[in-house]
């Protein structure tokens, strides 16, 4: 009964991404498809975070079955079958399409970790990245000769107070660490702009020094909210003050 005994204070995480890798087809490649119309051949997925060396893949370095025991897409109802449960990795779903729509991704967690399923969404990226983020869809030939486009969120699945024996689960799959500096290029993420230029040139991969800059962009943006904050309720203590003499000159 000492395995069911949650081991509290402790605090462990597993780094993942999740996120698309979307390519456009050929003229030859769409006339094969009962769906001529669809334009791309896209793949939605969970992994590691680490990437393997030398993988054409974004993340997927380590096997998360010893904590997931599945995933859920919901994909758009157009879609036949549009929920698709992956009980094994890896844990994705490739399909072709024209559209881009919001992708509903729910992780279920293995029985022995107690731990409740998680849900987020993602939203299915076909056309490549600008700087404003703004959707601009180039012609499919010049689409073609630009390369797959990547969408991938970083995140860290933090299990609080586990048990005892899933705890002994986590330890004995330690994550693979991610590359301490840029060695292919990086992921683009709309919050950081100046990322667009340095995610071009193949497939991108996650760092240390990406988790790193991240955690600061947080912190900046947290004390910027926290000025603007202070700003406002020194004004709005002026404007009470100033309120408070507007009624007492009318008393007088």
């Amino acid at each position: 009964m000492a395995e069911r005994v949650r081991q509290r204070g402790i605090s462990i995480c597993r780094p993942i991404v999740y996120g698309n890798t979307a390519t456009v087809l050929t003229q030859e490649e769409r006339n094969t498809l009962s769906s001529p119309d669809h334009t791309h051949r896209w793949t939605v997925a969970v992994r590691s975070a680490a990437s393997a060396p030398d993988s054409d893949i974004v993340g997927g370095a380590d096997d998360l079955s010893y904590f997931i025991k599945r995933v859920t897409f919901k994909l758009h109802e157009t879609y036949p079958n549009p929920t698709r449960n992956m009980d094994k990795p890896p844990f994705e779903v490739t399909e072709t399409g024209w559209g881009e729509f919001d992708i509903h991704i729910r992780i279920t967690f293995v029985p022995e970790s107690g731990e409740k399923a998680i849900s987020f969404y993602h939203h299915l990226k076909l056309h490549p990245w600008t700087v404003t983020t703004e959707p601009e869809i180039p012609p499919l030939e010049e689409a073609l000769k630009m390369g797959p486009v990547h969408s991938w969120q970083y995140d860290e699945i933090v299990f609080n107070d586990p048990f005892q024996s899933f705890l002994q689960t986590l330890l004995a799959h330690p994550p693979t660490p991610l590359p301490k500096t840029k060695r292919k290029p990086v992921p683009f993420h709309a919050a950081n702009p100046g990322s667009l230029e340095a995610s071009k040139g193949g497939v991108p991969e996650f760092t240390a020094a990406m988790e790193k800059e991240e955690a600061e962009r947080l912190e900046n943006a947290k004390q910027a909210v926290i000025a603007e904050t202070d700003k406002w309720r020194n004004i709005l203590i002026e404007k009470e003050k100033e309120l408070e003499k507007l009624k007492r000159q009318l008393e007088l």
